[in-house]
């Protein structure tokens, strides 16, 4: 199958390399949990880059003002709550006596302060809260005001949204960083303390429980709301790029976790009653093709469009989870099986798929042999798998182009680059997103049209950002997903970026662990019994 080509042959080399291998490590301990993560650690700054694994990076390290349930609905974390005053125009959050920074410095509303300032440079839903913010300030050192010029019926949510930026808090002289650079030290109030001492990226990634840490005793664990109980003194994220090896490790109990194992490694885990191969999140992730709207051709939208009828979602989606019918679904804009999704204007993408139909496009648009570039990874499942699927489009579709295949540490370094393709810029790269990162347009990345302060790929589309900004006033739902419906239609004629489908992804546990909190890697709650 195309895109896995790389894989083929692995189930049956796990199968054998597993009893003559030399050991990895001693088996875990009830108390060390070790983990083969999605991909290598290489940003710590879960502010700066929106890429998964340092997101999960994020939520062993710091804690929010509120956490997000499983339905969506926000609940205090380092917050004891809040007062609304005003019509809602002033909004005072009072913080939880107790939490301390991993240094042993109390919590204080002036870190949350410069913790919110700076995430709102970057998260698309706290750009959005910032035009509604006169002041945002710290009276004392528990009390957080936000001085609203109008009421943001989104606050809470913006301030416990999951993934893509989330509203982090951290000690005051490190959120002063430039949010455009990276910070340098990794200093937070969560569940656990990152081991810089023995961090060495590519092989490995420790963290200790903090001892001090101060769950809210409200709610249930729930996504990222409730408590967040820890039940191991160490945590180890082993970075083994070969699948089989990992597979390996996993059957010999070496390893605990491997969270995204390829189809057929999936297949003979299966035969082992020791192991558990379950979604990580029961709702789907979005697979994305995004360009680079800065240069030729791409800039014209034109030869964005032109892909769209040779684009088959299901070539991409069976490169990731194989040909069982029940992981991928077809997808737009929005996640599948949540209130806004609907095939409003994706007859492009929906109707019958024709190669020669897109070189005709391509032709009209204007294309005579411009060389692109397409990035991507070889380390990390998905968006390794859509690559190879898209590199064999592009060759078919008579593309003059570069294919540039790294570890996807420097993939997601270099598609931040706005330099031409002379100097080593980017056309095309692909990439998913978790499910509740599309669920509507607040948090939704790629579906921005603020040109040069979108996300890579910098589309300019004010008829996107109009309708956005409709959408976070509207507060009639109907209205709202009318709004959505029509954010979708703009996005299949202007081309931010192509929806590729949706898929489950599956992880692979050992079944002595138990009560795993579904949505992505997370680690407080689980335990051994």
């Amino acid at each position: 199958m195309i895109g896995r080509r790389h894989l083929l042959g692995a189930a049956g080399a796990a199968a054998s390399f597993a009893g003559s291998r030399p050991a990895l490590a001693q088996p875990a301990g009830r108390r060390v949990l070790k983990m083969v993560p999605q991909a290598n650690l290489t940003s710590l700054d879960p502010i700066w880059t929106t890429a998964n694994i340092t997101r999960n990076h994020g939520y062993m390290v710091y804690d929010n003002l509120y956490g997000m349930d499983s339905s969506f609905r926000p609940q205090p974390q380092l917050a004891e709550g809040h007062v609304l005053e005003d019509d809602g125009k002033r909004v005072t959050i009072t913080l939880r006596q107790g939490p301390r920074f991993h240094d042993g410095e109390p919590v204080r509303a002036a870190d949350c302060v410069a913790s919110l300032n700076r995430w709102m440079k970057r998260s698309p839903v706290a750009q959005k809260l910032a035009e509604f913010v006169d002041e945002l300030s710290a009276p004392d050192d528990r009390r957080i005001v936000l001085r609203l010029n109008r009421p943001f019926p989104f606050l809470f949510s913006a301030l416990a949204q999951v993934s893509n930026s989330p509203a982090f808090i951290m000690p005051e002289r490190v959120a002063r960083t430039d949010p455009f650079q990276q910070i340098r030290e990794t200093i937070g109030s969560g569940p656990f303390r990152f081991k810089r001492d023995e961090f060495n990226s590519g092989s490995l990634v420790v963290y200790e429980r903090n001892p001090d840490y101060s769950p809210t005793p409200a709610g249930a664990p729930s996504l990222t709301a409730g408590p967040k109980t820890v039940h191991f003194d160490r945590v180890e994220w082993q970075i083994i790029t070969d699948a089989s090896t990992a597979a390996a490790a996993l059957q010999a109990g070496e390893i605990d976790w491997f969270e995204q194992p390829p189809p057929e490694i999936q297949q003979l885990l299966r035969r082992n009653r020791a192991i558990s191969i379950e979604p990580v999140d029961p709702l789907p992730l979005l697979g994305i093709l995004r360009f680079n709207h800065l240069f030729e051709p791409f800039r014209d939208k034109r030869m964005r469009q032109s892909i769209l009828p040779a684009v088959d979602q299901a070539d991409f989606m069976q490169a990731i989870v194989g040909t069982d019918p029940g992981l991928w679904e077809r997808s737009g804009v929005f996640t599948p099986g949540t209130p806004l999704a609907s095939d409003l204007g994706m007859e492009p993408l929906y109707g019958a798929r024709s190669v020669d139909r897109a070189k005709a496009l391509m032709k009209e648009a204007g294309y005579t042999n411009q060389p692109i570039r397409l990035v991507g990874p070889t380390d990390i499942l998905a968006p390794s798998a859509m690559t190879q699927v898209g590199a064999d489009l592009l060759r078919r579709l008579g593309y003059n182009a570069d294919i540039v295949l790294t570890d996807w540490g420097t993939t997601v370094q270099r598609r931040t680059s706005k330099e031409p393709l002379d100097r080593g810029g980017w056309s095309m790269t692909f990439t998913s997103f978790s499910s509740f990162d599309f669920v509507d347009p607040s948090a939704h990345f790629p579906l921005r049209g603020n040109g040069a302060n979108a996300w890579p790929g910098w589309p300019d589309i004010p008829e996107l950002e109009r309708l956005r900004n409709e959408w976070f006033v509207e507060p009639n739902p109907e209205e709202a997903k009318r709004i959505a419906g029509q954010m979708q239609r703009v996005a299949m004629d202007e081309v931010p970026y192509v929806p590729v489908g949706a898929y489950k992804s599956l992880t692979s546990i050992r079944r002595d662990l138990r009560d795993r909190v579904p949505g992505f890697a997370i680690f407080w709650n689980l335990k051994r019994g």
